[in-house]
């Protein structure tokens, strides 16, 4: 897929994962709608796009508000004129066991990591049927691959993300719009710092939890950013990011069911 002078839309860009993804399709031509709740982050990755050479509109947006979502495509086709490429990479993280979690921080981990998604794609498909070369890229997650303990909603989030992206590429097949879904591994983001826990939990353990989380974050973000986008360029259908992804793949496809047992002794606790 030729980049140069398409446009992008990428959620989540104010940092991390999404912001690599912004600007690997800036360094190729592509001009984007970035968008986040961070304005500042927006900012900050709309500047470094735009020295790039390319155009950048900036969209502050709750991806969890729906009224917000169903207005972003005018928005981005007033500001940009078209949109090739959505990138539905905005996500939130939270700890905790499914008992420990709260019914309401379950809600709203799943309505920013996979309702958003559904939201955004239903939204942006008008526009992208409208374009000559197209493609929905969907950002799950290695535990969109297996589930540990701890990261129910996390998990549940990330394998709706996988099983709906691997269906709608079937009902796409014959159309201009491919779909990509991407598994990252751990790469080096705010996503553990920033991670919600639940209430109950002692803050002594909630810091052993993220320190033990940030120890599997080792991946730079702009080595994903590229990963991710060369495998848009070659119409990939799943990429696995960095090595741990796909070591846990290939566990999880040999012991579909006791990868834990194993998984469990490699991990940090």
């Amino acid at each position: 897929m030729k980049l140069r002078d398409r446009v992008a839309v990428v959620t989540g860009a104010g940092g991390g994962i999404g912001r690599a993804i912004a600007l690997a399709l800036a360094r190729r031509g592509c001009h984007l709608a970035l968008a986040d709740i961070d304005a500042a982050g927006l900012a900050a990755t709309a500047a470094e796009a735009e020295a790039a050479g390319v155009r950048a509109s900036r969209h502050v947006v709750d991806v969890a508000d729906r009224g917000a979502v169903a207005a972003l495509p005018a928005m981005v086709r007033d500001a940009l004129g078209r949109v090739d490429v959505l990138v539905n990479n905005a996500g939130v993280a939270l700890g905790g066991s499914f008992e420990q979690v709260s019914e309401a921080d379950f809600d709203w981990l799943m309505a920013i990591n996979f309702e958003a998604v559904v939201r955004m794609t239903r939204a942006f498909l008008p526009l992208l049927h409208s374009s000559d070369d197209a493609r929905i890229v969907n950002v799950s997650s290695v535990y969109g691959l297996v589930s540990p303990p701890g990261q129910s909603a996390y998990s549940a989030s990330k394998f709706a993300v996988r099983g709906f992206s691997n269906a709608l590429r079937h009902e796409l097949d014959g159309t201009r719009i491919g779909v990509t879904v991407v598994h990252p591994g751990g790469v080096a983001t705010a996503i553990a710092r920033s991670a919600r826990a639940p209430a109950g939990v002692a803050p002594e353990e909630i810091a052993l939890r993220r320190a033990a989380s940030e120890k599997m974050l080792r991946m730079a973000p702009a080595r994903a950013g590229e990963i991710i986008v060369r495998a848009v360029e070659r119409r990939r259908a799943r990429v696995l990011v960095g090595a741990d992804a796909v070591v846990v793949a290939l566990i999880e496809r040999l012991a579909p069911v006791r990868y834990w047992r194993l998984l469990g002794r490699m991990l940090p606790r």
